[in-house]
């Protein structure tokens, strides 16, 4: 599963793309979004999702 982000929450702080360990976030027009292709949930890696962690939005990055 991969974490998605809830666009209507998001305030486009950029905080989430630069912590991403697999560079699953990207900007897309005027919003991020994750690509569940390569987003791994931070697994292996750290013990929770880097983006939910960072994010200053409560429940911004959440679970798809």
């Amino acid at each position: 599963m991969a974490y998605k982000i809830v666009a209507s929450q998001c305030t486009v702080c950029g905080a989430c793309e630069f912590e991403c360990p697999n560079a699953a976030i990207s900007l897309k027009g005027d919003m991020y979004i994750i690509d569940p292709k390569k987003c791994t949930e931070c697994e292996g890696a750290f013990d929770t999702p880097q983006c939910a962690a960072v994010c200053p939005v409560e429940k911004t990055c959440i679970p798809a």
